[in-house]
């Protein structure tokens, strides 16, 4: 009965209660074909091979639909969307409301990465998303591994220092890299949206309820490595939140994210249609210890010799954000109504960095945003992606 009242409920938010199927998202499915050349815009499918194997797809624009910007002359963007989706995030809006079209417009060279796990990133060079050791990460590994194999493979492609767009986990990722002083040396600036470093005060009742009830610990141990959000495992999840806090879950968007202000009905539609992508249920995991135990941290093992086997102590140790280096040029645009990256959690980061440079960092405050108006908001174009293109333009 349970199952059928979670399935029931994720058709009612649309959130298909199907498994993920690899080839749907893989092998036929062309983010640049789709999405970006029909809009008019030249495009480039890439393929970066991380150290541990897994095979990115990352697209390319190089040029805006004038196309009077020479790519060799035009700096480098490469954008880093958040967890449970993909590049196609950002590009949900017509050419003059989504950032990479207004990037490549603006004359960038534009650069789309899509996390492991994702539809456009679920190869690898000897396992498959079949395979249990295929989902053996957590977002430690994008910071050590992909990230810097992505920086690393578009500086190499277009002789040139990047600028930086991360939403959500995209931000987290780039604040642990830069504070281990990763990835400076191959970056312009960063301009970084839903800021997320701190998630002790987040008041996602979703979220939460996954954290403080270790559901993904329990995915776990029953043998679910990958988190499905399209599966059946999902549908169970939200039959147990939305009976335990007694919530309507007709929009479980809002549940997650917070009351979204500016999301038009055919981008939010548009949205569904293509996410929730998946995740490793380790990744769930580690996201969940940082709302527990307050703390930016590496993944715990939860046990002395596995602590002690990987980082050489019997805790994670933890990223600090305060080694972010005063001279980086950041860009921060946060939500008044975000419960994801709460306005507390970001105050914090900001205590943080009350010593960085000054003319080195933008903060700007969004009152009426939640976490995905900044990706696919009606008026983002005008709010926060003009400021940020602006800020670009100056480093």
């Amino acid at each position: 009965m349970k199952l059928v009242v979670g399935t029931a409920m994720a058709a009612r938010t649309k959130l298909p209660a199907t498994a993920f199927s690899s080839s749907s998202a893989g092998d036929n499915f062309s983010i640049c074909k789709s999405m970006v050349e029909i809009q008019g815009y030249t495009c480039q499918e890439h393929k970066v091979t991380t150290k541990d194997g897994y095979i990115l797809g990352l697209q390319r624009i190089p040029v805006g639909r004038s196309a009077n910007n020479k790519t060799s002359n035009s700096p480098p963007v490469l954008l880093q969307h958040g967890v449970l989706v993909d590049a196609v995030s950002w590009l949900l809006g017509s050419p003059n409301e989504s950032l990479a079209f207004m990037l490549a417009d603006s004359g960038f060279d534009v650069w789309l990465s899509n996390t492991r796990g994702t539809a456009a990133s679920r190869g690898h060079t000897s396992l498959g998303p079949q395979d249990p050791a295929y989902w053996e990460w957590s977002w430690d590994e994008l910071v050590d591994i992909d990230l810097p194999a992505l920086f690393q493979y578009v500086q190499n492609q277009t002789g040139q220092r990047l600028h930086y767009v991360g939403h959500s986990l995209g931000t987290l990722t780039a604040f642990a890299a830069f504070s281990e002083n990763k990835l400076l040396n191959m970056l312009r600036s960063s301009a970084l949206l839903s800021p997320v470093a701190y998630l002790g005060q987040m008041p996602s009742l979703l979220a939460r309820t996954i954290a403080e009830t270790f559901l993904a610990e329990d995915l776990y141990l029953l043998g679910a490595r990958e988190f499905i959000p399209r599966g059946n495992d999902v549908a169970k999840l939200l039959d147990f939140a939305c009976n335990k806090l007694r919530v309507s879950c007709f929009d479980i968007l809002s549940l997650l994210t917070g009351p979204n202000c500016c999301i038009k009905n055919s981008t939010l539609n548009a949205f569904l249609e293509h996410e929730p992508q998946s995740t490793a249920t380790k990744n769930v995991m580690h996201l969940s210890q940082m709302i527990r135990k307050r703390t930016i941290a590496k993944y715990d093992y939860g046990n002395l010799a596995e602590n002690m086997k990987h980082y050489g102590q019997s805790t994670p140790p933890t990223y600090n954000m305060k080694s972010i280096p005063k001279n980086l040029s950041l860009f921060l645009s946060y939500g008044g109504k975000d419960t994801l990256s709460d306005v507390n959690d970001v105050q914090v980061l900001l205590d943080d960095l009350r010593n960085h440079d000054a003319d080195k960092l933008v903060v700007q405050y969004r009152q009426e945003y939640a976490h995905v108006d900044f990706i696919i908001g009606s008026n983002a174009h005008q709010v926060v992606y003009d400021p940020l293109i602006a800020f670009f333009k100056l480093h």
